[in-house]
C-alpha cells in the first residue's frame, strides 16, 4: 500500500518479545456514508450537463469536491488500524499525519462492548475501554468486526499477562531468584538461554507460561528446602550453646566416705 501502510511491526517492540495477537481492521460499514456522499458527489456532476453552459463549471466543482471528500473518508477509515499484542492494545491512525493512540493491559480495568441494531445484523459493534488513566488516549474503538470474539481475545490476553505478572511479584516478595549454578563446572556446562526473535516467541508463545509455572515451582521447592536446612542448623546451634551440663574439663574425683570408722 505504500504511503497508505500503516506498517504494524515498525511499531512493535520486537526485542522484548512483543508479537501481534490480532490486527484489527474496520468493518466495511464504517464507509457506508462515505460511499453515498461519494455516490450523491457523482450525482451533483451529473447535473453538470443539463444546466447552463454559463455555469456548467459550479456544479462540476461541487460535484468533484464531494468525491474528494469521500475518498479521503474511506482512505482514512481502509488504513485505520487497532492491534492487540501480548502487552497493550494500540491504534494506528490517521494518512498524511500518523497519529497513534497505546494502552498498557495492565491499565485496562473493563471492556464494552456496545452493539447497535445495525451492527447486530451486519456484525459489528465498538468498543469502549475503561482505564485507571484519568485522561485516556485509546477510549473508543469503533466498527469493530466480530466484536464478541474480539472482546474474548482481550481478555484471554489480559488474563494471561495478568497470571505471569502475578506469579513474578509472588516470586520478588518470597525472595525467590532463578536457580544459580552450584560451581563453576555446571557455570560453564550450562548454556546461555538465546534471545527469541518475535517470529519465534509468535509460536512459543503458549509454551512461555507453562515454562514460567515450571520454574516458579522449582524456585519454591528450593526455597522450602533451603528453609527447612535452617532451621535445623538453627535447632542444632541452640542445643550446643545452651547445654549447661556439658564440659569439655577431666571428671574430679571426689573423696569417698570410710565406712569402718
Amino acid at each position: 500500500m505504500g504511503l497508505l501502510d500503516p506498517a504494524i511491526d515498525k511499531h512493535l517492540i520486537s526485542d522484548q518479545g512483543e508479537v501481534v495477537i490480532d490486527e484489527v481492521r474496520k468493518h466495511w460499514a464504517a464507509i457506508g456514508w462515505a460511499v453515498v456522499e461519494a455516490f450523491g458527489g457523482f450525482i451533483v456532476l451529473m447535473i453538470t450537463f443539463i444546466v447552463p453552459v454559463q455555469v456548467w463549471w459550479l456544479p462540476a466543482l461541487i460535484g468533484i469536491g464531494i468525491m474528494v471528500h469521500a475518498s479521503v473518508r474511506i482512505v482514512e477509515q481502509r488504513v485505520d488500524r487497532f492491534v492487540i499484542t501480548n502487552m497493550r492494545v494500540f491504534r494506528v491512525h490517521g494518512i498524511l499525519s500518523r497519529n497513534i493512540a497505546t494502552m498498557p493491559l495492565a491499565r485496562i480495568l473493563d471492556i464494552s462492548v456496545h452493539k447497535p441494531i445495525v451492527g447486530r445484523i451486519f456484525g459489528y459493534g465498538h468498543f469502549v475501554f475503561e482505564s485507571a488513566a484519568q485522561e485516556q488516549g485509546l477510549r473508543e474503538i469503533r466498527f469493530v468486526g466480530r466484536p464478541d470474539e474480539r472482546g474474548l481475545t482481550i481478555q484471554r490476553v489480559i488474563a494471561q499477562a495478568g497470571l505471569r505478572g502475578y506469579a513474578g511479584r509472588q516470586a520478588m516478595e518470597q525472595g525467590m531468584m532463578p536457580p544459580e549454578p552450584r560451581d563453576e563446572r555446571e557455570r560453564v556446562a550450562t548454556p546461555p538461554v538465546p534471545r527469541t526473535a518475535a517470529a519465534e516467541a509468535a509460536s512459543s508463545y503458549d509454551r512461555s507460561s507453562s515454562r514460567g509455572w515450571d520454574w516458579l515451582a522449582h524456585a519454591q521447592q528450593r526455597e522450602e528446602e533451603r528453609l527447612a536446612e535452617l532451621r535445623r542448623e538453627q535447632t542444632t546451634g541452640l542445643f550446643t550453646s545452651s547445654d549447661a551440663d556439658r564440659t569439655d574439663t577431666a571428671p574430679i574425683e571426689l573423696p569417698r566416705p570410710d565406712r569402718d570408722r
